[in-house]
């Protein structure tokens, strides 16, 4: 019989790396998840607790990591990953991007493992070029208020790739655009969860400048499909997963006001300190190399998690 792969998931407890957590389960690995908690939550991997081929590492990354016997495959997640949390721990932000980084790819270069790092859109700052693609190089402002999240994986990107050219690690590159879905956590100050936790709580939608600056939504279960086929396809260099499907802020609230049967507005308030106007990811390289296109639209998206946030909201 062949032997298991295993697969350490970073930010194993947090939004994403729990559904990678699934996922990985369910393809037949086994998982360690490894997680610090200041944003992920135990809530969302509580349900695999009683599996023999899963297990928890209490840990923070930006520390020596060490993980017995073999391992096959790393996905660091690892991050505050929104504003509010990044502005809020700017320090330890920082340092899971660098320091992270730099104690995982050297646990894949003793184990020989094959590391996947989750970058970001965010890479891209506020963007002059639209749709994003990946040999943009970005319009970041590296001291202010968001740089922290910005730098720190610009820097992720650069180790990485020093790593896969100079000790011919196999590393892989994905730069996430906007992702929703269940286990989102309500108050992380992003706007799916910001819009729909109001609609359900019955105040008024605050929307952030005139509602002019656009996201594309992907759903979770199609970027942990996008991330899957990076992993296992032979491509170092950063590929684009999300959901081309354009939408203004001001529409995805009325969506939204729409879909809870809200009878509230929209308000508006000041847009913070370099918050990117436009956010499109063109997927070409992802559909040609990986063969991944979304499946989900925001409509079908939305239903499963309106009702994981009605669970949380009207409890």
């Amino acid at each position: 019989m062949a032997k298991k792969k295993k697969v350490l998931i970073t930010g194993g407890a947090g939004f994403l790396g729990s559904h990678l957590c699934d996922r990985f389960l369910k393809e037949g690995y086994d998982v360690i998840a490894m997680d610090n908690l200041i944003t992920g939550s135990l809530d969302n991997i509580e349900h695999l607790f009683k599996r023999e081929d899963f297990v928890f590492y209490h840990h923070d990354v930006s520390k020596f990591v060490h993980v017995p016997g073999d391992l096959d495959y790393i996905l660091h997640f690892a991050s505050p990953a929104s504003p509010i949390d990044y502005l809020k721990m700017p320090i330890q932000t920082l340092k899971v991007g660098s320091l992270g980084t730099h104690n995982l790819l050297g646990l894949a270069k003793a184990k020989n493992a094959r590391i996947l790092i989750a970058s970001t859109s965010e890479v891209y700052g506020d963007p002059l070029v639209h749709p994003q693609t990946e040999d943009y190089w970005g319009n970041v402002n590296p001291v202010g208020p968001r740089g922290v999240y910005d730098e720190a994986k610009r820097f992720q990107e650069a180790i990485t790739m020093a790593y896969h050219t100079f000790h011919g690690l196999e590393t892989r590159i994905i730069r996430i655009f906007n992702t929703y879905g269940p286990r989102m956590r309500l108050d992380d100050g992003r706007v799916l969860p910001a819009f729909i936790s109001q609609a359900l709580r019955g105040e008024d939608l605050t929307c952030f400048g005139d509602g002019s600056q656009t996201r594309s939504f992907c759903y979770v279960d199609d970027l942990v499909e996008g991330i899957y086929r990076l992993l296992l396809s032979d491509y170092p260099h950063p590929v684009n997963i999300g959901n081309p499907d354009e939408i203004t802020i001001k529409q995805f609230g009325e969506e939204i006001i729409k879909l809870t049967n809200a009878n509230q507005k929209l308000i508006f308030k000041p847009l913070p300190t370099d918050d990117p106007k436009q956010r499109k990811p063109d997927t070409t390289k992802a559909r040609e190399i990986l063969g991944w296109e979304p499946k989900f639209s925001r409509a079908e998206g939305l239903k499963p998690t309106l009702e994981y946030f009605k669970n949380k909201v009207l409890k």
